[in-house]
């Protein structure tokens, strides 16, 4: 086992109903990076995350954390979830949401202390959604929810971040809340994987990518997978790419 190693995914194979979603997938995620998984809709990315969280179990290969090996994942590991796999009808407000990313420590039946609550609305106020912390959840609009929900991963203290598709609908505001937070648990030492779709904003953001379709098709530094060719095979040709994206990855 590669001790410094975040997470070592080894000959993964996931299906649904008999129908492969991933196959035969060997990825190392090293620590203190961010990784961008990409690929075409229905290539497996949210099903890689959900694999590595636990939430379905494969026909094959494991998982490994080398990094926190007595760690337990509920511990180890902080979730975003896309914004539309959550019911936002919930009749809970902003606090509350986030106050959940201390159910792994405090379970279901302990009450959050003065303590928690400071902590929780300091992350709040770190998304810049303090002012929200009393307002219900299906008030709010989607990049606030979505800013919400970053606030309780931060709240979980983990030390690996999976967020599926954390960008998709938000505002430009939010947005650039997003990129600074995950810069900013880059520089803790954190490592953080990321379902993204926006191929014209990966080399500025982050610095690994796992390109994905059905199969890994390249994982590792920006530089040296992130070009042309690689995303032609992951997408199956060049059309999809528009000319800034084809000038970027040239």
């Amino acid at each position: 086992m590669e001790k410094d190693a975040a997470i070592i995914v080894e000959d993964l194979t996931v299906a649904y109903d008999a129908k492969p979603v991933l196959w035969d997938v060997d990825l190392k995620i090293q620590p203190g990076t961010l990784t961008a998984i990409i690929g075409p809709n229905g290539a497996g990315k949210t099903t890689l995350l959900k694999a590595i969280l636990g939430l379905v179990r494969p026909i094959s290969g494991s998982i490994l954390f080398p990094i926190a090996a007595a760690k337990p994942r509920k511990d180890l590991i902080a979730y975003v979830p896309q914004s539309g796999s959550v019911d936002w009808d919930f009749p809970v407000n902003a606090l509350d949401v986030v106050l959940m990313g201390l159910y792994g420590s405090l379970g279901w039946f302990r009450r959050p202390k003065a303590a928690d609550r400071d902590a929780a609305n300091e992350v709040l106020k770190a998304v810049g959604m303090s002012e929200f912390a009393n307002r219900q959840i299906d008030q709010l609009s989607g990049g606030q929810q979505q800013r919400v929900f970053l606030a309780r991963a931060l709240l979980q203290d983990a030390e690996i971040y999976l967020m599926d598709e954390p960008f998709k609908g938000v505002d430009a505001r939010t947005e650039k809340v997003i990129v600074e937070l995950l810069k900013g648990l880059k520089s803790q030492g954190k490592t953080v994987v990321v379902v993204h779709h926006d191929l014209q904003s990966v080399e500025g953001t982050f610095d690994h990518v796992a390109l994905i379709n059905l199969h890994l098709i390249d994982a590792g530094p920006i530089q040296s997978v992130f070009h042309e060719s690689n995303l032609a095979r992951t997408y199956g040709d060049k059309g999809f790419l528009t000319p800034a994206v084809q000038g970027s990855v040239a």
